[in-house]
């Protein structure tokens, strides 16, 4: 069932997930496009999470979007308010206020040569959304060094929370804190009003010039919804890397299904599973409150399809 509309503003709004910022040039939703998509969300009770460009918008979008509960993703280099704020790169990681929910687009290259930095962030924000840029490529060196990133990121987390910060990190803290499949859920949970008024699964599908999904006015029209579904995804809903991302865009682009993730995602999700077992094994040991929560059981696999395989 739906329960949140994305409305992307204009077509250089910045990318808060996998896809990239492909449309550069401005692009704004008119005035009568905004307006439907509010007025779908009031009557099917959605809520709405904006998705801001870098640039001063005319009056009537923030007058519309007041008169409806929303969130807004913000780019950093725009404000420093917002709910969720993007940063650009890594420099403005230094620039972000204190305790504000932050997320960051970046290749697993950057985030390496960048570690330094990126976990001194963690000093600052309430809540870092780290997002790879390449969750479409993974060989044995990468997922070695992404493996002692994460490690490293763990340290400086373990230090915050062990000073009593509720900080949160999604590549880390998110499996520890859910107990069930929280994962993208385009076109189930989420659907996307674009610049143009059209409902698309998702931000990159209409950046990938995908087929529209019906509109406001018309209604929504995704064929064969139920293969979004979790419970269609037979190797999914048994596993339990609860924080997975499970892109649906991703997933189309590795596999050709939307409901499949490709290997290189299930190796990925299930590196933060086991670095996020190392920290709340930690935590568990130092007494922290984190310690009431059931332990991550150990596994012996980084792609579960591999257990089935054999």
């Amino acid at each position: 069932m739906l329960k949140y509309l994305i409305i992307q503003l204009c077509d250089s709004a910045p990318s808060f997930c996998h896809y990239p910022d492909s449309r550069r040039q401005p692009r704004l939703i008119d005035e009568t496009s905004l307006r439907n998509a509010v007025l779908y969300a009031m009557k099917e009770n959605l809520m709405v999470q904006a998705v801001w460009p870098d640039y001063e918008v005319p009056p009537y979008v923030k007058d519309i979007l007041n008169g409806i509960d929303h969130m807004n993703i913000t780019p950093l280099s725009l404000s420093p308010e917002g709910d969720v704020l993007v940063a650009g790169d890594v420099s403005q990681l230094k620039d972000v206020p204190g305790n504000s929910s932050v997320a960051i687009r970046i290749s697993k290259k950057q985030l390496h040569e960048n570690i330094g930095d990126i976990s001194s962030s963690l000093e600052k924000a309430g809540r870092l959304n780290i997002v790879l840029s390449d969750s479409d490529h993974l060989d044995d060196e990468e997922a070695a060094i992404y493996s002692a990133d994460l490690a490293r990121l763990s340290e400086s987390l373990y230090g915050q929370l062990m000073k009593g910060r509720n900080v949160q990190c999604n590549l880390l803290t998110d499996r520890i804190l859910l107990d069930k499949m929280h994962n993208c859920n385009a076109g189930v949970e989420t659907i996307t009003v674009a610049p143009d008024g059209n409902f698309y699964i998702c931000p990159a599908f209409y950046l990938d010039g995908e087929d529209a999904a019906g509109n406001p006015v018309t209604g929504l029209n995704i064929p064969n919804p139920h293969l979004l579904d979790l419970q269609h995804a037979p190797i999914c809903r048994i596993c339990d890397a609860w924080h997975c991302h499970r892109c649906i865009w991703l997933n189309r682009k590795s596999t050709l299904e939307a409901n499949t993730p490709g290997r290189e995602q299930c190796v990925t999700a299930h590196l933060e599973r086991n670095a996020s077992r190392e920290l709340l094994k930690r935590l568990k040991q130092a007494g922290h409150p984190f310690g009431k929560i059931p332990e991550i059981k150990e596994i012996s696999y980084l792609e579960p399809f591999e257990t089935i395989r054999k």
